[in-house]
């Protein structure tokens, strides 16, 4: 496990968008809170977050590499278009796929929906720039309190993750839901 800083992560972009591509799990700062993730179309690098969180069956949410990808892979009712302009931003969309492959099976098991995010930070570009959406969940195990900073990061999950990209202490809370899989959204406040 590799502890990096921003400027760290700068220096070395091609390697780390190489290994998020290829499977590195990694914890990650968001304009919300700390995240850990992976590239979310390999199933490999899925399991091994949901082995390390606890977490055997419950969805993962995912950040999108761009509006477009959003539009590509997923169907949002034209009622509902507004919301897109809410990203980025701490808000995650819930919305039926387009088509189950756009994401690791492991991401959603046997749902047909997704929750997509684009936070509205520096790191998000990474993600653009490494074309592939990443898994999206707190760093945490199942029940636990959230990662604010190294200090509370459980033991466990800092030795399942290859790299840990580290800004500092997270005051924020986890981004708002908004379930869009029909007409009508339905608002899910998280705390």
């Amino acid at each position: 496990m590799i502890i990096l800083t921003k400027d760290e992560i700068l220096e070395h972009i091609a390697k780390i968008r190489k290994e998020i591509k290829e499977g590195a799990v990694f914890v990650y700062p968001t304009d919300t809170i700390y995240g850990i993730g992976c590239n979310a179309m390999d199933s490999k690098a899925v399991k091994r977050i949901r082995a390390v969180k606890n977490r055997p069956d419950q969805p993962f949410s995912v950040i999108a590499p761009s509006k477009q990808w959003i539009l590509n892979n997923c169907i949002l009712h034209k009622n509902n278009m507004h919301w897109l302009d809410k990203l980025p931003g701490s808000y995650t969309l819930v919305l039926k796929m387009k088509s189950k492959s756009s994401v690791s099976s492991y991401v959603n098991p046997g749902l047909d929906t997704v929750g997509v995010r684009i936070p509205d930070h520096w790191f998000t570009k990474i993600i653009n720039e490494v074309g592939v959406p990443v898994v999206t969940t707190s760093v945490n195990k199942t029940g636990e309190q959230y990662m604010t900073s190294l200090d509370d990061l459980d033991s466990a999950i800092r030795k399942g993750v290859d790299y840990i990209f580290y800004e500092g202490i997270k005051t924020g809370k986890p981004s708002t839901v908004v379930i869009l899989d029909k007409d009508e959204a339905v608002i899910k406040e998280r705390k």
